[in-house]
């Protein structure tokens, strides 16, 4: 047998273990998120209306507790406790979907999934960023990354097996959602160790003002990169509509999210390897080129080569730059603020993508889908424009 890559080996295997944690939940969270929609409305008889309000309030919630979850893991100063609590809420969800009978119950799901999401994602990101070494710090993001991405493709393709397999039994898929996600939990508890964290002065409150003002330009202009990258990258279920306007059939559109997760699983950790050797801007702007040319493509067809090319340009992207945001974020924060850090760019980043995804929305009803996707290339433009107010000279990685 070849043995792996060097910089591949050389990668904690904490952060293999939580490469795996989010795998397994993306596996059940994508089972039930591919069909919840069409199960809302043709099970249950929810208004397509109230499925947004309930769509709405869940990521609503999730951006609230991502601040608060990233400050208290720098403040306690302790980081697996907390992503067990999160994916802990998660598993807890998933019977819930398949006992559902009334809006009511999606609402409790809904919500303490996403409370569970916000309470996981900034510790998680935090973790991996205290495990990994600082000159594979991209590495080991792009590495998490595509372990998560692999999920996010295998969960639609067993949605897709098991209801052709049980004519359409939204309930028992959902059942099986809950298998993955136990494991999930039983692998962080298990299978990661949180590294010591030497406490030198007092605790503060990481959201005080002396403390945010330790968070310096270098980040903030991250921060504000990255919220406008968000705006210009809208919610992946407007690929998945303008598949449906080309003529795919309903059963066979999770294959548009599976193709574009199948190129962002591929090259995720490629790309994060890349970002240890080369400069974070110059990559972060080829990112938007690409999403620029996904966007184009998009806009101009709905069916056959050009809207594929567009879809795997958009994996491409994906892979790119979202490991890259994360490492970029490690890099310009203070290491006892990664937490909080991470809190406040989630946060922006999320609220973009509500933003973005009603804009988004808004166009594609008032002048058509067209429209939709020549927007997100103004928004990508404004971010290739955002890169060259880079803060001078950058910050010097910490180091621990």
């Amino acid at each position: 047998m070849t043995p792996p890559p060097q910089p591949l080996r050389k990668i904690p295997a904490g952060i293999w273990a939580l490469g795996f944690v989010s795998l397994l939940m993306d596996v059940s969270s994508e089972l039930i998120h591919s069909l919840l929609p069409v199960f809302m409305v043709t099970t249950l008889g929810i208004s397509v209306f109230v499925v947004g309000l309930i769509e709405g309030a869940a990521e609503a919630t999730a951006l609230i507790v991502k601040v608060f979850s990233g400050a208290l893991s720098d403040y306690w100063g302790k980081r697996k406790p907390l992503a067990v609590l999160g994916y802990g809420l998660g598993a807890l969800s998933k019977p819930l979907f398949a006992l559902a009978t009334s809006s009511g119950w999606i609402i409790t799901a809904r919500l303490a999934d996403r409370v569970g999401k916000g309470i996981r994602g900034a510790p998680r990101d935090a973790l991996v960023a205290d495990i990994a070494p600082p000159e594979l710090r991209g590495a080991a993001f792009g590495l998490r990354q595509s372990l998560d991405t692999v999920g996010a493709f295998l969960g639609p393709m067993l949605a897709i097996g098991f209801m052709l397999l049980w004519q359409d039994d939204f309930r028992a898929v959902f059942w099986v959602a809950t298998v993955p996600a136990v494991l999930c939990v039983a692998l962080l508890v298990w299978g990661v160790q949180e590294p010591d964290r030497s406490v030198t002065h007092k605790r503060l409150n990481p959201i005080s003002r002396a403390n945010l003002a330790r968070l310096r330009p270098a980040y903030w202009w991250v921060v504000g990169v990255g919220a406008v990258f968000t705006l210009a990258r809208f919610s992946e279920a407007f690929l998945v509509l303008r598949a449906q306007q080309g003529g795919l059939a309903l059963a066979w559109t999770p294959l548009v999210l599976i193709g574009m997760n199948i190129v962002y699983a591929a090259c995720a950790y490629p790309f994060g390897k890349l970002a240890d050797k080369l400069s974070h801007t110059s990559l972060l702007g080829w990112g938007l080129l690409l999403l620029i040319g996904a966007d184009v493509l998009l806009a101009f067809g709905n069916n056959g080569v050009i809207f594929w090319a567009g879809v795997a340009l958009w994996g491409l992207h994906m892979a790119m730059t979202q490991g890259l945001l994360a490492a970029m974020v490690a890099d310009t924060a203070p290491a006892d603020l990664r937490g909080t850090a991470y809190g406040f760019f989630n946060l922006l980043s999320g609220v973009a993508m509500l933003v973005a995804s009603g804009l988004a929305g808004w166009l594609w009803q008032s002048f058509g889908a067209s429209f939709t996707f020549m927007a997100g290339v103004g928004f990508a433009a404004l971010a290739l424009g955002l890169l060259a107010l880079q803060p001078r000279p950058p910050v010097t990685p910490t180091r621990l």
